[in-house]
């Protein structure tokens, strides 16, 4: 075996094959960003400290098969917390993207008789296309079979086996291509396949076919790292939500942890990263695709001083229930080796079930995004998979849910806008003018509601739970419905004309009536005004309509600006307020016509 000084050669070597200027700073290796690189070159100690952006990721997905509402249902999350901290005024990163390496994709692309490289080029697309066509606003789409994410991954290699955690040896097991993992004996079982009656060895966890496999390749050393680790989710006891998968993960670790093997023969899978130091392994795909998250963060080219400046470390990664070992177990394990910043949170959601029964392509069990998207709309689509998906079960999808949750916006929030807009027996711009709320009791009770509203939301949005948070001003909005049918302006209104003029058949405290008409207006104003902005993350392209409708400048939508009073300008609609689809924020589906 090549002593450290022969890895620290080599490592020379393939650094020498970029164009960047690298040195050696507080023990790592570092390289300038490329928009940079001439500068830092003259002078590395000019960098000054750049405030850290929020950094969100999806897992990246295999392009062995089309996107399915799972894929949808991720990035969606990661879409509305990226949008939640936005709103706030930080920058914010959303990375997300398509995993290219492995056994499963080389074999997918041979049954499909096609060039891998080509089968991947062509495929990589269905889910670029699908965070497009949901409205995500991703930042970046990574490609793990891009030249800059190979470098990253060789990089990280040669850093580990420099420090001891990198040794070769023999390795037999039972090995899921479906999974890309090794399982023990204890963790596999016989069963017959339904489909075609044969007998095979099957994950017990999984169901996916495993098969017996013998070969020498290299191992990572993490059962070094156990106590680290269980060190470091006592230090960090959110680290996994929700809490339960938390709990699952700290037992796996206290019941120990096995070395990794992390390469494959060549001739068993040649699409990968080849190991730096020896072309007859190709490095395993769970390795090449944990460090996708720090490509984008630009590693290992942090410039000196603002190694943050990217977003690492992720704030959190948003995952399903499924690869919960390889981001909660091994992507710890693989970052501590390093002594690199780990992530601050792992968001793990349950899944979606058809009928009650697990989604599967092989059974054509499954939900295509593109034509739910394409039936209902984006905002539909993300408000329903906000609001019905799980994070600690499983959910159950059905169209009849998605039409059931958008009717109840429409009855709620919808019909809200329009009584208070539409309303002839006021003028809603004078009610904000007026600045006056509702001083009844129970004028005040959703007053003080109001006022709590935005907090309450911080707090679950900061907690990575954007379905609470989104409850939380749907509920708002309920009470809001509640409130102006007790206070019935339109009874107090009835005394007056829409320009606060007495009608001169009713002779009443006609002044008074107009102020308590306004101070009513005003509350529901405010409501409207407060959900719609809070709502943006979730249902942009409706809430935009929904502020066009109140009059909301386009500067004044953000969440600073959600508080009783902080906008006083707004109240004359920006869009014509008519019958129709554009008079509405929520229009009768096309489905329905």
């Amino acid at each position: 075996m090549p002593c450290v000084r022969g890895f620290l050669s080599m490592r020379s070597q393939l650094l020498n094959t970029s164009s960047f200027v690298f040195k050696r700073i507080a023990g790592s290796w570092q390289r300038p960003s490329t928009r940079i690189a001439a500068h830092l070159h003259r002078n590395l100690s000019n960098a000054s400290p750049t405030e850290k952006p929020y950094y969100v990721t999806t897992p990246i997905f295999y392009v062995n098969a089309e996107p399915h509402v799972g894929h949808l249902y991720t990035i969606v999350l990661a879409d509305v917390l990226k949008r939640f901290h936005a709103l706030k005024g930080k920058k914010a990163i959303l990375c997300t993207g398509t995993d290219e390496h492995g056994m499963k994709i080389q074999r997918a692309a041979e049954k499909a008789k096609q060039d891998v490289r080509a089968f991947c080029d062509r495929n990589f697309r269905g889910f670029s296309k699908l965070a497009d066509e949901a409205n995500v606003q991703y930042d970046h789409f990574i490609r793990t079979s891009e030249p800059d994410h190979r470098f990253a991954v060789q990089h990280f290699w040669l850093m580990l086996k420099e420090r001891g955690y990198i040794y070769e040896s023999k390795h037999e097991g039972w090995y899921s291509v479906s999974d890309e993992t090794f399982y023990p004996p204890s963790a596999v079982h016989l069963i017959l396949d339904p489909a075609t009656g044969r007998k095979l060895m099957a994950s017990q966890e999984t169901g996916k076919e495993v098969e017996w496999t013998s070969e020498t390749n290299y191992h990572f050393r993490m059962s070094t790292l156990r106590d680290r680790l269980l060190e470091f989710y006592a230090d960090n006891p959110h680290f996994v939500e929700p809490p339960s998968r938390m709990q699952d993960v700290v037992s796996q670790v206290t019941s120990g942890l096995s070395d990794l093997s992390i390469s494959r023969p060549v001739e068993r899978l040649s699409w990968g990263i080849p190991v730096p130091h020896d072309t007859s392994q190709t490095i395993y795909v769970w390795l090449d695709a944990l460090i996708n998250y720090l490509t984008k963060a630009n590693y290992p080219f942090q410039v000196p001083g603002q190694e943050s400046a990217a977003g690492w470390p992720a704030d959190v990664h948003v995952i399903g229930k499924d690869i919960v070992r390889f981001h909660c177990i091994y992507w710890p394990a693989f970052l501590l080796a390093l002594d690199l910043p780990l992530p601050k949170q792992i968001l793990t959601h349950a899944h979606w079930t058809l009928g009650r029964e697990k989604m599967s392509k092989s059974t054509g069990n499954v939900v295509n995004p593109f034509y739910a998207l394409e039936r209902f709309g984006s905002d539909t689509m993300r408000h329903y998979l906000v609001h019905c998906g799980g994070i600690q079960d499983d959910s159950d999808y059905d169209n009849k849910y998605i039409i059931q949750r958008y009717r109840h916006l429409q009855g709620n929030l919808g019909n809200l806008v329009t009584r208070v807009v539409r309303g002839k027996g006021w003028n809603v711009r004078r009610a904000v003018a007026s600045g006056r709320t509702d001083d009844s009791a129970h004028g005040e009770a959703h007053l003080e509601a109001l006022k709590r509203l935005p907090s309450a939301v911080d707090h679950w949005m900061a907690k990575s739970y954007p379905g609470a948070a989104m409850n939380k001003v749907l509920t708002v909005v309920q009470q809001t419905n509640i409130y102006i049918h007790k206070a019935s302006p339109w009874d107090l209104a009835a005394r007056t004309d829409q320009h606060g003029v007495p009608r001169a058949s009713i002779h009443v405290q006609t002044d008074g009536h107009v102020q308590k008409v306004d101070s009513i207006i005003y509350l529901c104003a405010e409501s409207i005004r407060i959900c719609g902005i809070l709502l943006q993350p979730v249902m942009p392209q409706r809430m935009k309509h929904l502020l066009d409708l109140m009059g909301v400048d386009e500067g004044r939508r953000t969440f600073q600006d959600a508080v009783v009073g902080a906008d006083e300008e707004y109240g004359v609609p920006k869009v014509a307020v008519g019958r129709g689809r554009e008079g509405v924020v929520f229009p009768v589906l096309d489905s329905d016509l």
